[in-house]
Order: C-alpha cells, then sequence, then structure tokens
C-alpha cells in the first residue's frame, strides 16, 4: 500500500498554499486524491505514487541547442 499524505505534507513537499490543493481538486487538475468519507468536509490524502506520477507528468526541460 502507498504511503498517504495529508494536504498539509504535500503543501510543504511542494512549498504551496493549502488553498492552492483546494483550487486544482475544485479544478481538476492536481493530482488523484482520496477522500476519506462521503461528506463534504471529508479528509483528503494523496498516494505518494501518484504524487511522484504527477510530478513526473509535469516534468519540463528546456532544451538548449
Amino acid at each position: 500500500m502507498s504511503q498517504l499524505l495529508t494536504p498539509k505534507e504535500l503543501c510543504e513537499r511542494w512549498k504551496v498554499a493549502d488553498n492552492t490543493l483546494r483550487k486544482w481538486r475544485v479544478a481538476n487538475t492536481g493530482p488523484t486524491y482520496i477522500k476519506l468519507g462521503d461528506s463534504r468536509n471529508s479528509e483528503v490524502r494523496y498516494r505518494l505514487v501518484d504524487v511522484e506520477e504527477f510530478e513526473k507528468m509535469n516534468r519540463f526541460t528546456t532544451d538548449n541547442k
């Protein structure tokens, strides 16, 4: 089973505000997440493997020719 990160832990990893992750969840643009429960205020977690995949998919390099 993959390690789960809290939004706070992911914010610390990426140095972004908690509100940024919240906006990404609403817009469906951030990494895949898990909701623990079915209410509006359910806890959110991010699987480490999904975070790493999102980082990999969003990695860009400049072409220095």
